[in-house]
């Protein structure tokens, strides 16, 4: 019986593979011959059959920036760069989306050590981290061993020096996981998607304007209450917005 499941499941899910790969291609030659909007309604087929990656996201990006629509455009980019952080590709379209956008928003100066910081752990999202400090936990594990066989002292010397190293760094990059991790859960992004927002000091529609908003803008999540989610922008401006003004990144 576990025989006749498992090979039901091998069987559909060779055929959600098979089948998701048929979409990408038929979106990718859509995208080639410049039918967008083909491109783009192949590409969301996917992901409504659960699969998703960065790749993926791109692509839906440059389908939305050819059509001009730059809160999807850019909603996308922002998704494939969760994932893929680095990829000088997707920073290098996300920017060209960005100068398409209305509103011009400061980020607040960070410290000498800030930047040190967000720089060395932003090299990797924290699943790359953790891979990291698995890789060197199994070096150092290799390197203890060949310390034990090894017979000549500067071999003996070597491997554990080398061992010493890669425990370090093994323990380096798992306190970068713990803290992207913590960095990742505890921050909630979104963009917005409506052409013009006006952002309110409470959550209801009687109290003043705190400021106004336009499409493709990225803001942070901080709250939520009834249809309003409370937002925060990079210059530290605080407001709350309704819930359907905007559409949160980490969605999958």
């Amino acid at each position: 019986m576990k025989q006749i499941i498992s090979i039901f499941l091998f069987v559909v899910s060779f055929n959600a593979f098979s089948q998701n790969d048929a979409l990408f291609k038929t979106a990718t030659d859509a995208y080639n011959v410049g039918e967008y909007q083909n491109a783009i309604d192949s590409y969301l087929k996917i992901l409504d059959n659960g699969m998703h990656s960065a790749e993926l996201y791109y692509n839906l990006g440059n389908a939305y920036y050819k059509l001009n629509q730059i809160a999807p455009s850019i909603y996308y980019y922002e998704k494939a760069l969760l994932l893929q952080p680095n990829d000088p590709e997707i920073k290098n379209n996300l920017a060209y989306a960005q100068n398409m956008t209305l509103d011009a928003i400061e980020t607040l100066p960070q410290t000498g050590l800030s930047k040190i910081y967000n720089y060395i752990v932003g090299q990797f999202s924290f699943d790359q981290w953790a891979y990291l400090a698995v890789i060197f936990m199994f070096l150092f594990v290799l390197l203890y061993i060949a310390f034990y066989y090894f017979r000549y002292s500067s071999r003996k010397r070597l491997a554990f020096v080398s061992s010493m190293v890669c425990v370090f760094v093994a323990a380096l990059a798992f306190v970068f996981a713990f803290l992207q991790y913590n960095e990742f859960k505890g921050d909630m992004p979104a963009i917005v998607f409506a052409g013009e927002s006006s952002v309110k000091s409470e959550p209801n529609n009687r109290s003043q304007e705190a400021f106004e908003l336009h499409e493709g803008t990225k803001v942070n999540v901080l709250d939520e209450l009834n249809e309003w989610k409370k937002i925060q922008l990079p210059d530290g401006s605080i407001g709350w917005i309704p819930s359907e003004d905007i559409k949160v990144l980490k969605d999958f």
